[in-house]
């Protein structure tokens, strides 16, 4: 008797894959949807496995989970869960504040811009050497995907920015960026870019003046107390 395709997993190369030793709940629907479909694009699995695992490995190693299990998304899940030991330390990161880009600042259309974030490693322990920032969702402002971050001492706290740019059309954009390992683990809060476009936005026509003045040594001495910042959100500048 020939098996009912709608309730069986099939993998890329037709057959069956191999379950024995599988123990992990899937959302039952969601194979199902997986099996009726009988896809064998690779990259629409690749995406649904990083996103059911909430992005917390690249492109690349979910392709090795998936490979690894004859396609099957089910499979793969599992020998991803099996393969993560509780043992293992996940670097930490927590989110501290916007630098640049925060409450009340907007960009012109079209306009390079630079985002700053504060971060902070709040782990036991230092962050691996060959970590890194990229984006993961959203607007992404430009062409830059990803950015080297030097790795953080327990509770160090530093600046990390990227060279974005400013979409054509007024309105407001967001898009979510994350902290990634060499290996491709993701790990830490994600990290949002909220953009406000706006005609005669002068984020963007500040920080131009400031790197050219910066450049030819001619920007006038301040006289104010404090790591005052022109670009930070109001807030901070309160503070």
């Amino acid at each position: 008797m020939r098996e009912d395709p709608r309730t069986t997993p099939v993998s890329v190369t037709g057959h069956p894959p191999p379950m024995e030793g599988t123990d992990m709940d899937v959302d039952a629907e969601l194979m199902q949807k997986f099996s009726c479909m009988g896809t064998t694009d690779k990259d629409v699995l690749i995406s649904e496995f990083q996103r059911l695992l909430g992005f917390q490995l690249n492109p690349a190693g979910c392709a090795f989970f998936l490979d690894m299990t004859n396609w099957n998304l089910q499979a793969a899940i599992g020998a991803y869960y099996d393969f993560e030991s509780p043992n293992v330390n996940t670097p930490s990161m927590s989110f501290v504040e916007d630098v640049t880009i925060g409450e009340g600042e907007s960009v012109p259309p079209d306009t390079p811009f630079t985002k700053t974030w504060r971060i902070q490693n709040t782990g036991a322990e230092s962050w691996p050497p060959g970590v890194s920032l990229k984006y993961i969702g959203g607007d992404q402002f430009g062409h830059v995907n990803t950015v080297m971050v030097k790795s953080l001492d327990p509770q160090e706290i530093s600046d990390v920015s990227v060279q974005m740019r400013s979409p054509t059309a007024p309105g407001m954009y967001q898009g979510q960026w994350r902290m990634c390992t060499a290996t491709g683990l993701f790990y830490g809060d994600v990290i949002w870019v909220i953009l406000s476009v706006e005609v005669g936005g002068l984020l963007g026509v500040t920080q131009q003046l400031s790197s050219f003045e910066t450049e030819f040594n001619t920007q006038p001495q301040r006289n104010v107390q404090g790591d005052f910042n022109p670009f930070a959100s109001p807030q901070k500048n309160k503070h």
